[in-house]
């Protein structure tokens, strides 16, 4: 059953609210969530696009100081986590080579998501599965002042989060993650 961008982009809200924000696995998530500061990029994964894609989210970026951040969100079925790993690594070549490295950084986040030297039904991949293929693109300057204003050691939120996952075990974080797909 195809999804519309409509369904993709709630999806997505769903599990940054839920999840992200949820379990507190980015405590500076909530602020450009609850004030609608994210923009919403839905598009279908081709590899001659992905440049052009790139650009005008960057342009955006660019050209807009009220969009925090952007999420840029593939709604193609099939595109597995080797493929998106290379989507991963074309994208930073492309970030670099547009001279963006130091204005915006890639994050990302897959539904199959697996971190390496891990079992692979740890739970933990859940602090980065998303509900679908994404590339988060976040700007250098307002994750420094965020990171200055926060209180707490930055180097403890990964160990907070696998904790957190651990804890919790598979069931319950495949379970959250599955209610990004409702509504």
């Amino acid at each position: 059953m195809a999804v519309t961008h409509e369904q993709v982009v709630q999806h997505t809200k769903n599990w940054i609210a839920q999840v992200v924000i949820g379990n507190n696995f980015c405590p500076f998530a909530s602020l450009p969530f609850n004030t609608n500061a994210i923009e919403y990029i839905v598009e279908d994964y081709a590899e001659s696009t992905l440049e052009s894609i790139l650009i005008k989210a960057f342009n955006q970026l660019d050209n807009h100081n009220n969009i925090a951040t952007s999420f840029i969100i593939f709604s193609n079925e099939g595109l597995d986590f080797m493929q998106y790993l290379d989507i991963v690594e074309d994208a930073t070549a492309i970030l670099e080579d547009h001279d963006y490295e130091g204005v915006y950084q890639i994050a990302s986040f897959h539904p199959q998501y697996l971190f390496g030297g891990e079992p692979t039904t740890s739970p933990t991949h859940y602090t980065n599965r998303s509900p679908y293929p994404m590339l988060h693109i976040i700007r250098e300057d307002m994750l420094e002042k965020v990171i200055e204003s926060y209180p707490h050691d930055m180097e403890a939120i990964p160990e907070a989060n696998i904790q957190f996952a651990n804890n919790k075990g598979l069931r319950y974080m495949h379970d959250l993650w599955l209610r990004s797909f409702e509504g």
